[in-house]
């Protein structure tokens, strides 16, 4: 006797004789529903329990077999149901025109028991392997979308951590490496409308750009305490020692690199900001000394980002300065320090980039 484990097969013949015919011969081991007509099949079909086979009659009036069939492939929920067209009409051409339009098999009336049982039994039997194979697939990709989040999840705390060693070192930047990502990713984002940035700013290379972006300063862990948590001016050979730190935070990242298994693309973009966020457009920046567009993108918009975040931020020596100051230095700089593409759209966008620096503002010193 069937039981709710047991395949539901749907019958679908203009003719009542032939419904009362196959429905003899597969009710002993099917769950077995009928339709008189095309519509009718097409609402059986969608409603639960969703059918496992359909025996699929191709002449009937109203809207045959072919069309029903159409309807079914169209339809999400009926898509994947294996059909068998069952039909009189007993030519090549008939059944040719049946498999190209996806039906799985052909059966020629009149029936014959033995054959008709056995072709719905390999289908089923298929469909169990094929919907096995669609769970497992599902659960994988499930699994493998898990474990990307997870991996990518450690990675931003990793980052997180690193940048914060930078920080415990030099406390008066408090949230600045939360403000930089976040100035990163608008400006960047921006910056996707000209043409000349298009290519390069992805979505991912956004993503992975924001991600790096707190690492810029890591490589003041090796400066001295008496160098970096100095408050009063710095003197030349003072400054010699604290601009090393683009360097070393360059140098610390491609040792990583070197001792990854694999290449861990963050990485790329991290080494690129340590290294180069103090050169100037002009040229006249540390360490290389590097002119326009020889610098990295990346590490053009993280000097951008690094520069107002200091501007409008309160410091041991000094107070933030006012709107109207930022904005005159940063058109100040715009073709000596700065990319003048990026100060023309990081001065366009300027309230919102002051909207996130007072989403993260630092607490008020006591």
């Amino acid at each position: 006797m069937p039981d709710e484990f047991t395949p539901t097969i749907l019958i679908v013949d203009d003719a009542p004789e032939n419904l009362a015919v196959l429905s003899e011969l597969l009710q002993p081991l099917y769950r077995v529903r009928v339709a008189n007509s095309g519509p009718k099949a097409l609402r059986i079909a969608a409603t639960l329990p969703c059918p496992d086979l359909i025996l699929l009659d191709v002449m009937m009036p109203e809207m045959d077999g072919y069309q029903a069939f159409e309807h079914l492939r169209k339809d999400p929920a009926t898509a994947y149901i294996p059909v068998i067209f069952v039909t009189a009409m007993d030519n090549t051409e008939s059944e040719l025109r049946g498999l190209e339009m996806g039906a799985l098999d052909y059966i020629a009336k009149p029936i014959i028991p033995t054959v008709l049982l056995s072709r719905v039994r390999t289908h089923l039997e298929l469909k169990r392997a094929r919907d096995w194979l669609r769970e497992q697939n599902s659960y994988l990709e499930a699994e493998v979308s898990n474990r990307i989040t997870e991996s990518e999840l450690i990675q931003e705390v990793s980052i997180r951590a690193l940048a914060h060693l930078a920080e415990i070192r030099d406390p008066e930047t408090g949230n600045h490496i939360l403000r930089t990502q976040h100035y990163v990713q608008k400006l960047a984002q921006e910056l996707r409308a000209l043409p000349r940035f298009a290519e390069i700013l992805t979505d991912h290379y956004i993503q992975i750009l924001a991600r790096s972006a707190p690492l810029h300063d890591i490589g003041k862990v090796g400066i001295p305490d008496c160098i970096l948590q100095k408050p009063g001016p710095l003197t030349p050979e003072e400054w010699a020692v604290m601009k090393t730190h683009a360097y070393l935070g360059s140098e610390a990242i491609e040792t990583a690199e070197r001792d990854a298994s694999l290449k861990v693309e963050f990485l790329a973009l991290a080494k690129e900001i340590a290294h180069w966020h103090h050169e100037k457009w002009d040229g006249s920046g540390y360490p290389d000394g590097l002119k326009g567009d020889a610098i990295p993108v990346s590490a053009r918009v993280m000097a951008l980002a690094d520069v107002f975040d200091a501007l409008i931020s309160r410091r041991v020596y000094k107070n933030p300065m006012p709107l109207e100051e930022v904005q005159r230095i940063l058109l100040a700089g715009r073709g000596q320090h700065f990319d003048p593409d990026m100060v023309d759209m990081f001065l366009a966008h300027f309230d919102a980039f002051c909207d996130i620096h007072e989403r993260h503002r630092d607490p008020e010193p006591d």
